[in-house]
């Protein structure tokens, strides 16, 4: 394949325009770690993730693209899986092939959760799921906004319809009972839908794993919109989070659901087309 070739100044410009984005994300992560602090919202993605800020601030110039360079700036480019090449960085071939199963892997998880009909309804419910009857909670620092009565509730009147596995394991002995589908890690694969927003904040997970074929634009748009997601998620949970300025999306209501409603098929839409991104990328790379 010929590779699009990127003189030093245009990619170390890109690399520094990627920074300038990504700092604003990672700096008050760290400035929160080094107070032993931690916020439910903005911390999640480096806390449910194994993925640390250097990860996110590390520059990919994505598969079909070589870096004009010097020896100097390779020993600069902080990323593995890249070689030195004729005066060009570019992707390792020994690790494209050791990735490979894993890539095509995706493309095909990523393909049938795609073609999936996309399901509504959930109203977010699984944080509520996972206080259910517990005398302890997650997010212990946070008091809850609702009684334990109101949570069951409306748990009743709504039902739980998690579709999401990484969600369920978390539900309380006396909510997972309640969902109509009894997940297993197993079954992920035939059922994670298009409308569920964890299979979409998962997008960002897919994307760090194969960073190097991606690129980081499109890392940072799946991380972009796995914030937005967690924002979402954690307005519509039973915490009172009043004193970090998260107004909540009081889902117990009708209201409530309709305007998760339209967020969640937002991100259905902003997802589906990351994910025919993340697969044109896998297939220009592999097939």
């Amino acid at each position: 394949m010929s590779y699009k070739v990127l003189s030093a100044q245009q990619w170390q410009e890109l690399r520094e325009a990627h920074r300038n984005v990504v700092l604003p994300w990672v700096t008050p992560r760290l400035e929160r770690r080094s107070l032993q602090q931690s916020h439910p919202v903005d911390d999640f993605l480096f806390e449910y993730y194994p993925i640390s800020t250097n990860k996110l601030l590390i520059w990919h110039p994505g598969f079909g693209y070589a870096l004009e360079a010097t020896e100097l700036d390779f020993e600069e480019f902080p990323v593995g899986g890249y070689a030195l090449v004729s005066g060009q960085i570019q992707i390792r071939p020994d690790w494209l092939s050791k990735n490979e199963a894993i890539a095509l892997e995706l493309v095909s998880f990523l393909q049938k959760t795609k073609e999936r009909p996309l399901r509504t309804g959930c109203f977010g419910l699984h944080e509520w799921a996972m206080v259910l009857g517990a005398e302890e909670v997650r997010h212990e620092k946070w008091p809850l906004r609702l009684s334990q009565e109101a949570i069951r509730a409306t748990i009743d009147e709504v039902g739980l319809r998690c579709t999401h596995f990484d969600a369920f394991r978390f539900f309380t002995p006396i909510a997972a009972p309640l969902n109509p589908l009894q997940l297993t890690r197993i079954d992920q694969k035939e059922v994670e839908q298009p409308g569920c927003l964890h299979a979409n904040m998962d997008l960002y997970k897919h994307a760090q794993r194969l960073a190097p074929i991606f690129g980081s634009q499109l890392v940072r748009l799946a991380f972009e919109l796995a914030r937005d997601i967690r924002a979402v998620d954690m307005q519509v949970a039973p915490y009172d989070l009043s004193d970090l300025g998260v107004i909540p999306i009081p889902v117990e209501t009708q209201a409530g659901r309709d305007e998760f409603a339209t967020r969640q098929m937002q991100f259905a839409k902003r997802a589906q087309e990351l994910r025919l991104q993340m697969i044109s990328q896998i297939e220009l790379a592999y097939v």
